[in-house]
This record gives structure tokens, C-alpha cells and sequence, in this order.
């Protein structure tokens, strides 16, 4: 892999892994633990924002006191692990990361999912191998991806910031891709919409219905 060719940092969560139906099974049932109204699909993707105590102000109408926020979001993690049990990767997403590697390019997985559960995931999915470094969340979950991100990077031998490509399914992607000095990619078949990614994106960062042309837009971005 040469120090000038294309990299892409993958998210995990509703992007390399499909788990929106898991996200909405399990936000549900903890909604259902505290008193709070059910919601559809179309209005998660809609609402969802992070970070995740402003989209239950969303929700509310108030953001959640410490103590609530507390609760939510152990109700929240605790249904998760059990609803994503029946997801798997997004469509298409081993062969394009196998034909990127064999290209000679690198790629890796930043995600904000807790860093002892991610590893052992991806490694479950035989894909491991296909990245230089794969990394979660380690600190308190719920907040934003940016300085996470300039880690990641500067972490990376061989790889440069200014060819790099940011593949996610939330703005906070973009955002976190524009303050490493990144380009981005947003997906919209996980958390968010296209109409809500286009509504509260980066500008000039491109909005794509699959991973396949996410992976032809990286390619063509730094070319």
C-alpha cells in the first residue's frame, strides 16, 4: 500500500453493519422501560441526531436530565445487544471490501460502538483482515466522532488525512471527516434519510443510496 493511495475509513453501525432494525427494536423497548411514545422507522431516521441526548430532545420536547440520560441509554445498549443477533453486513459490503484491498488500498473502522464489542464482531464476520485498524468507542457513549477521528488518522502510518474518505450514515461522519481534513461520503440506508442527510450536511459532501457507489465516489474523489 503506497503512502499516496486512497484511504477509506469505514463507520460500522448502519453503514459496513446493517443494524437499523435492531437500532429502532431496541430504542423502542427502551423507550417502552420509561414512560415514552413509540416511534416508526421513517421518524427515527428523520429525528436521529448526535449527539444522541439532542435527539431525545427531539423526542421530549427537553433534553434528559444526567439521570435520565443514564437510564436511557443503558436501556438502549441492553436491548441492542440483543436485537442485533439477527443482522449481518450491509448488501455487497465483503466483496467491495476485498476488491479494495486488492486494488492495493487501504481501509480501516472507526465507529462509535463500544471498542471490546466491535472487535469481536467484525472479527465474527471474517473481514477483520481487510483493514489496517479497527477501532471503537473506549470513553462514555453518546457523543460525537471529530476528535476520534484525528486520532484515527494520525494513528495510521502511510496514510494522509487529505486522501482519505470517510464512508458513514450520519452528518456527524461528515463533520468529524471535515475536521480531520478528510473527504466524506454519506449512505443513506442506516441511521438517517437522504432528505434529512442533505438537510443537515456537510456542504459539497455527497449523499449516496449504496455502499457500492459510496466505494466508486472514494475512488474518484482523490483519484
Amino acid at each position: 500500500m503506497g503512502k499516496h493511495a486512497t484511504h477509506i475509513v469505514w463507520d460500522w453501525n448502519g453503514t459496513l453493519f446493517h443494524d437499523v432494525d435492531a437500532v429502532i427494536g431496541a430504542t423502542n423497548a427502551a423507550f417502552e422501560e420509561i414512560g415514552l411514545a413509540q416511534i416508526t422507522l421513517e421518524t427515527y431516521r428523520e429525528l436521529y441526531c448526535v449527539p444522541v441526548p439532542r435527539f431525545y430532545e427531539r423526542l421530549m420536547g427537553r433534553l434528559p436530565t444526567d439521570e435520565e440520560w443514564l437510564v436511557m441509554d443503558e436501556a438502549f445498549h441492553r436491548h441492542y445487544s440483543r436485537h442485533r443477533l439477527g443482522c449481518g453486513l450491509a448488501e455487497g459490503a465483503e466483496l467491495l471490501l476485498a476488491e479494495w484491498q486488492a486494488a492495493g488500498r487501504s481501509q480501516s473502522i472507526l465507529s462509535m460502538f463500544g471498542h471490546d464489542e466491535l472487535i469481536p464482531l467484525v472479527r465474527g464476520f471474517g473481514i477483520e483482515s481487510h483493514f489496517v485498524r479497527v477501532e471503537g468507542r473506549t470513553g462514555p457513549s453518546g457523543g460525537t466522532k471529530s476528535a476520534q477521528m484525528v486520532r484515527h488518522l494520525a494513528a495510521l502510518a502511510h496514510v494522509e488525512p487529505g486522501r482519505t474518505v470517510v464512508v458513514g450514515d450520519a452528518v456527524d461522519d461528515a463533520v468529524a471527516a471535515r475536521d480531520a481534513g478528510a473527504y466524506a461520503v454519506l449512505y443513506s440506508g442506516g441511521s438517517h434519510s437522504r432528505r434529512s442527510l442533505e438537510a443537515g450536511g456537510v456542504p459539497g459532501v455527497p449523499v449516496v443510496d449504496s455502499l457500492a457507489e459510496a466505494v466508486q465516489l472514494a475512488g474518484e474523489m482523490v483519484a
